[in-house]
């Protein structure tokens, strides 16, 4: 025996319209040439121009009827009772409905109707409406979860909003809380949905309508609450997921549609999509996709529209990291990221080895400076007068936004940047590095001594810039040692450098995470056979070097043994 053939879909729409008519008045007769039969809501607010214009322009057909209107407001039950006597108004006049529909006057149907009455022919008994358990699952976007059913919302949200906020707070300060229906478990869920007739009559001819009724009016947003939580009730089965693409930001609100996502929204093989912008006119030219030779049952698949949409949320909500720009400029601490990618800072290197600039550059695949903070100058890499990005080498322009200039240098460059710092260099940029996950400080204390060696300023101007650059540095080295750093630390004394610099030197390249070039020498280094006297001349001077480790003969000692070694 056959199994028996089942009774062929018939395709109701309940659309609410409260701008736009002329749009809701196109989309209407997507639907109804379509096979559909529709009634349509518009809000009592809407123009009475713009509604005679809208009903000239469906005049020719009787498939179209209009439910008594109502002034609606966002969030109130006006919504759902604009729903309830459309779908009344629906199924009265065409009883043989098997299906109704709720769509907005800016849905816009991006498959022929012929393939959603086919799809739904597939379980004709299913209800397709998103309903997630309130309790079990956190669904709101930026607003109450459980709250919203247990207690009183009499106030506008949007009109009323600080008075609305107050008699939140003070319902939860006395402990306020409503009791819920018996028989019913709040859910929650888009409002466009599409439910079968036999579930839409149940839930409109429920013999405790009118209970559930003036409980729902004092619930918040009740149109994505009153079908989800009702259609528990009452349905056979419910695929809970609603057939209308329609996709919220970080705030709740509707993303629009453009014809920029022409593309996106013929991959999600969507029905129906929600919201799309009036000029949109690629958008309405291009869908509904024309009906073709065979009937398509394939599923909507909008998995990667939302993954895209979800990335989305997230770039607005975090912004692009290391980003700084006029249209969001994020406060301290809240960045997605204070830089965009790893650099490295080397002090006290180039102090060692007069020529570390340029050997490290021949070893590592990255963009190694000189200076960049620099007093005299920008020290770029081959120190042109305009850096990456058109970014300037004077340090006047570079001092008026440290942080931009180097948050913009890594930016606008792909590879790492690798530049060198002293306690001579501008100190501004301390407390935003060493908070930095992607920095990295190798740091050898006390090494700024070594040019004073070499210097003809009498021993009264040495001693002064010793000691500014110490406390510079020792406030720096305050920072670096701070519980808040985020940055990767390496800090050596001088002496333990020059004991074994060739190991601390391999070890800090290693720690790149560049491509090395393998390199057993070493660069040229700087003499330092009178250190010591210039550091026991400055601690009889009074002024005692704390930075530079004990054991003072061991920068003479590792100079005499790397001049034996070559």
């Amino acid at each position: 025996m056959t199994a028996p053939a089942s009774a062929p879909v018939r395709l109701g729409v309940v659309m609410l319209c409260h701008s736009d008519l002329d749009m809701a008045a196109r989309m209407a007769r997507i639907w109804v040439e379509g096979g559909a039969r529709m009634a349509i809501h518009v809000d009592a607010k809407a123009s009475p121009r713009a509604m005679r214009r809208m009903r000239a322009a469906l005049a020719d057909l009787p498939q179209v009827i209009f439910s008594r209107r109502h002034p609606c407001e966002w969030g109130r039950f006006s919504l759902v009772h604009a729903t309830q006597e459309a779908a009344e108004a629906l199924l009265a006049a065409h009883p043989d409905l098997t299906h109704v529909y709720l769509a907005s006057g800016s849905c816009l149907p991006l498959r022929p109707i012929r393939d959603l009455i086919a799809y739904l022919a597939q379980d004709p008994e299913c209800d397709h409406i998103e309903s997630v358990n309130a309790l079990d699952v956190g669904w709101t976007v930026g607003g109450l979860n459980e709250e919203r059913f247990t207690l009183f919302y009499p106030l506008d949200w949007r009109r009323r909003r600080w008075l609305f906020d107050r008699l939140v707070e003070l319902q939860r300060r006395l402990g306020i809380r409503r009791r819920i229906p018996k028989g019913i478990t709040p859910h929650l869920g888009s409002q466009w949905w599409c439910l079968t007739a036999a579930t839409l009559r149940a839930i409109l001819h429920d013999p405790r309508r009118s209970e559930f009724d003036r409980y729902f009016r004092l619930t918040w947003i009740p149109d994505e609450s009153y079908f989800q939580t009702l259609a528990r009730r009452h349905a056979i089965r419910i695929e809970s997921q609603s057939l209308t693409l329609a996709k919220f930001d970080h705030e709740g609100r509707p993303y629009q549609l453009y014809d920029d996502h022409m593309l996106l929204l013929e991959e999600s093989r969507c029905f129906v999509a929600r919201k799309v912008w009036k000029g949109s006119t690629g958008l309405m030219e291009r869908f509904p996709r024309p009906a073709g030779p065979q009937v398509d049952q394939t599923p909507p698949q909008p998995q990667h529209f939302e993954r895209l949409i979800n990335r989305t949320v997230r770039r607005r909500l975090l912004g692009r990291p290391g980003l700084y720009m006029q249209s969001r400029f994020p406060r301290k601490d809240c960045e997605n990221g204070k830089t965009s990618a790893p650099y490295a800072i080397f002090q006290g290197f180039s102090d060692i080895f007069p020529e570390f600039e340029t050997w490290l550059a021949a070893r590592i695949e990255a963009d190694v400076h000189g200076h960049l903070l620099g007093a005299e100058m920008v020290e770029f890499s081959g120190r042109p007068e305009i850096g990456p990005g058109a970014i300037s080498s004077i340090p006047q322009i570079r001092d008026r936004d440290p942080q931009g200039f180097l948050t913009a240098l890594i930016r606008v460059t792909n590879r790492m940047q690798v530049f060198q710092f002293s306690p001579r260099d501008n100190q501004n940029l301390n407390w935003f590095m060493a908070t930095d996950p992607n920095a990295q400080f190798h740091v050898v204390t006390g090494a700024w001594m070594l040019p004073l060696l070499d210097c003809d300023m009498p021993f009264d101007d040495i001693r002064r810039i010793s000691a500014q650059l110490q406390r510079a540095e020792v406030k720096q080295l305050d920072v670096l040692n701070s519980v808040w750093v985020k940055a990767r630390v390496q800090i050596h004394e001088l002496n333990d450098f020059m004991a074994r610099p060739q190991a601390i030197l391999n070890s800090a390249l290693q720690q790149l995470q560049v491509p090395v070039r393998p390199a057993d020498d070493m660069p040229r280094m700087r003499n330092t056979a009178g250190l010591p006297a210039l550091l026991r001349q400055l601690r009889n001077s009074g002024l005692r070097p704390r930075l530079t480790g004990e054991g003072l003969e061991l920068p003479e000692q590792s100079l005499t043994k790397r001049t034996a070694a070559e």
